[in-house]
């Protein structure tokens, strides 16, 4: 008679526990036996399964080992069928007991679902025309002591999923591919970079003074010195006084911190990238992303043509350009040329509903009906320039406007995808902004930027005309991969702590 592992459509606490002793009590007598097989070390994998799978009439009748773990096993007498999951995929395997040997069989029937297991045989394929290995030895590798989920419910509850997500990636195969892909972006753009003579960098994250954006730090404390930091909210400052040491082409990948929110596209933990180059502009940064954005989407996902939820978004047509004034005067009615000062300004912010706080000026208002009412409508790429001093504190002005900024955002899908200016290197300009930055916080904006001396210092030795720009690598990679959360394209969101989720 058939002995066959059948799938529980419920899998209740009672179960699970029951579930877990009977593992647990298996793995008792085997410690009994003197089979210990968290006492292995190594196995020799010579194959993966989708290599074997895409390649048979390569391997067939050739011998291979791979290892993984057990998804599915069906036991008939004296041979079985099981499927093993790897790295890549799965693939099936048959057991007899005449090929492994009487022992071996009697303890691969007590093989568990989630065991790791070493698989050596021959590739064949079944009557049925599946792809398989025939095993002439099985070895039991790491005894799985938890259940998974069974597969007719899933592991679907989303919360759960990302706090267990080393089960998420066992049993939603779509969501290893996101972080491979993920792994590829990031290649590609250093491989893009690399060709443009770029050289890659690390900067501080404990910082004294965390400058280079408007947000709010996280605080610590360095016991050693006896001294408070922060960590990093960009990677900006330190990257621009390598320009001033003379390496022209920089960027970094890294993690930067911002205590602010979660939501569908923001983490307070995150990655980002900034690139400086010497001797140009924020024009040759427009360059540069549309170049590279392609470069990823061809490399990457194979299309210049991305679906991403209901949209497809088109790379194939040169990037849109607008400035912020004429977006907002498109979207919200409202021509901001013709505004006269900053009374005028929040009076027509009232009128509209837009917030606001007492010390914005007529530029911060502008911006604010820029988040209000275009955001949301750029969903093909388009850069959006000229943006107000007050939002650009680290910009160079335009020279035929000085209330405006030689500064751009490029926005995809309705969000922010990157930043960039011509960057100040003016000393004395930019202590101007860095105390009005100041008087900002001293009136309550805790995302407004300190002086830094020591910048303040690198720019009196002097800084080429350079341009700069930082691209937030999660949104692209929710972009590149059709994810429309940013939790789904970091292995470890951030999440309220279970001893707080209640509350």
């Amino acid at each position: 008679m058939s002995e066959e592992v059948r799938e529980v459509k419920e899998q209740t606490t009672e179960d699970i526990n029951k579930l877990e002793k009977a593992k647990l009590d298996k793995f008792n007598e085997m410690l009994a036996e003197g089979k210990n097989p968290f006492l292995i070390t190594k196995y020799d994998v010579t194959n993966h399964s989708m290599d074997i799978k895409d390649n048979f009439t390569e391997y067939e009748g050739k011998t291979v080992s791979l290892a993984g773990r057990l998804m599915l096993k069906r036991v008939m007498g004296k041979a079985s069928f099981a499927n093993i999951q790897d790295r890549d995929g799965n693939i099936q395997f048959y057991v007899a007991r005449d090929e492994v040997g009487e022992d071996s069989y009697k303890d691969f029937k007590k093989f568990d679902i989630g065991d790791i297991v070493g698989v050596k045989g021959f590739v064949f394929k079944t009557q049925t025309g599946e792809i398989s290995i025939h095993a002439k030895e099985i070895v039991l590798l790491s005894k799985s002591l938890g259940v998974l989920p069974e597969k007719f419910h899933g592991f679907q509850d989303r919360d759960l999923r990302y706090r267990q997500r080393y089960i998420d990636l066992i049993m939603n195969p779509e969501v290893k591919k996101t972080f491979i892909m993920r792994s590829k972006i990031i290649k590609e753009i250093r491989n893009f970079l690399d060709a443009r003579d770029f050289i890659e960098v690390e900067t501080p994250m404990l910082v004294e003074n965390a400058g280079g954006a408007n947000a709010r730090p996280f605080e610590t404390h360095f016991n050693a010195l006896e001294e408070d930091r922060k960590l990093r909210i960009s990677l900006e400052l330190y990257l621009k006084r390598l320009i001033v040491g003379g390496l022209e082409r920089v960027y970094e990948i890294g993690r930067v911190f911002r205590n602010e929110g979660t939501d569908t596209k923001h983490n307070p933990e995150f990655t980002l990238m900034e690139l400086y180059q010497a001797y140009t502009d924020y024009e040759g940064m427009m360059e540069l992303t549309e170049s590279m954005f392609k470069h990823i989407a061809k490399n990457v996902v194979g299309t210049l043509k991305l679906p991403y939820g209901d949209n497809v978004i088109d790379f194939e047509k040169p990037f849109n350009k607008i400035s912020m004034m004429d977006a907002v005067k498109k979207y919200s009615g409202v021509d901001f040329a013709t505004i006269k000062d900053d009374d005028e300004a929040k009076s027509i912010a009232k009128e509209k509903g837009v917030e606001f706080m007492p010390y914005h000026t007529k530029g911060d208002i502008l911006n604010l009906f820029f988040d209000e009412f275009v955001e949301k409508e750029l969903i093909q790429p388009t850069f959006v320039i000229d943006h107000p001093i007050e939002v650009s504190p680290l910009t160079k002005k335009k020279p035929s406007d000085p209330t405006l900024t030689e500064r751009f955002e490029l926005y995809i899908n309705g969000y922010e995808m990157a930043n960039a200016y011509s960057e100040l290197n003016d000393p004395i300009d930019q202590r101007e902004r860095f105390v009005a930055q100041e008087k900002l916080r001293a009136l309550g904006d805790e995302e407004a930027n300190s002086i830094d001396e020591d910048f303040l210092n690198a720019l009196k030795i002097g800084m080429p005309p350079t341009g700069g720009i930082g691209y937030g690598i999660d949104r692209l990679v929710m972009l590149m991969t059709n994810s429309q959360a940013i939790r789904d394209v970091l292995l470890f969101p951030t999440l309220k702590s279970l001893d707080q989720k209640d509350e």
